[in-house]
């Protein structure tokens, strides 16, 4: 079942936010593992797309296991997921929910360790979708069916689709479950930090917003200058386009709903289908989960915990 509305009654103390960005979500395996070690515990996660993925299996004590499988992950092995089809999306998504279903099989969002909310985009109007009941599998397989890509999913009777094109990182959804501390996982150019970690990344000038916007066209031309052809293909111009529309969403948001603590690895010159680079992307995660602690341990004492 769906619920977008009900909300629970007690008021966890620190949640995470985990964003969408494809590939680069395996940063986020970087990011919880460090965060783990250090002693920093969420009662409640929420995420987006590939955010969903990553909070979903440390909600259910199952970190190691995607880390495992992020690591064996080649570009031979990336291609044996990928189900070409006609239809809603290039990829039916079935392989990856059957290797997911190695994991979760039947589990059911509310089996979790910890309380978990996967965000999707509902196709027909466009409303945002919390997904905190129901089946683990399906709810993240939603969240991550970014358009084009992969299909959408029927949830209940509703085509839902990725979450990222109504709420990339998740900062609001955590504060409307009653958070105190959001810390923020965020994968997106529109919020690399041109400042040092402890600064406020959101206390942005004319100049900053306009190195950030250098900073994802930057991102593109990369991508684009792959192309051997004179003329982008289909496939680059649709994640482009993703890319810079989820840039945005992310920027507007966060400016109006801060978390109070901030990670954001330098991913940028990793590309949206690079898989095969986890090693890489954990190295990158914990690295900068380890730069940000001072700013979560100051946003810790600022409540009096």
């Amino acid at each position: 079942m769906i619920s977008d509305s009900e909300k629970p009654n007690n008021h966890p103390l620190i949640a995470f936010a985990l964003g969408g960005g494809a590939a680069k979500g395996w940063a986020h395996i970087g990011m919880l593992s460090y965060l783990d070690e250090a002693g920093i515990k969420p009662e409640l996660i929420c995420g987006t797309s590939m955010g969903a993925v990553a909070g979903a299996c440390y909600a259910a004590g199952k970190l190691d296991e995607l880390k495992e499988f992020a690591f064996s992950m080649t570009k031979r092995r990336m291609f044996s997921f990928m189900d070409v089809r006609l239809g809603g999306g290039i990829i039916k998504g079935s392989h990856l929910v059957t290797e997911l279903s190695k994991y979760f099989g039947d589990m059911h969002i509310e089996d979790l360790n910890i309380p978990f909310v996967a965000i999707a985009t509902e196709l027909a109007t466009g409303h945002e979708i919390w997904l905190r009941d129901g089946k683990v599998v399906p709810a993240m397989r939603a969240s991550f069916a970014m358009p084009g890509v992969f299909s959408p999913l029927d949830i209940d009777g509703r085509w839902l689709t990725d979450g990222a094109l109504v709420n990339p990182i998740p900062v609001s959804v955590c504060r409307a479950f009653g958070a105190r501390i959001v810390i923020a996982f965020g994968l997106t150019s529109a919020i690399y930090l041109t400042k040092n970690q402890n600064d406020d990344f959101y206390d942005q000038d004319l100049e900053g917003d306009k190195r950030g916007t250098m900073d994802m066209v930057k991102e593109v031309k990369q991508g684009l200058h792959k192309i051997k052809t004179s003329e982008p293909n289909i496939g680059t111009v649709t994640m482009a386009s993703f890319n810079i529309m989820q840039d945005r969403i992310a920027r507007t948001r966060l400016a109006g709903d801060p978390p109070d603590a901030l990670i954001t690895p330098n991913v940028e010159h990793i590309g949206a289908f690079e898989f095969d680079k986890a090693q890489e992307l954990y190295d990158l995660g914990y690295e900068a989960a380890h730069k940000a602690l001072p700013s979560i341990l100051n946003a810790i004492r600022n409540v009096g915990v």
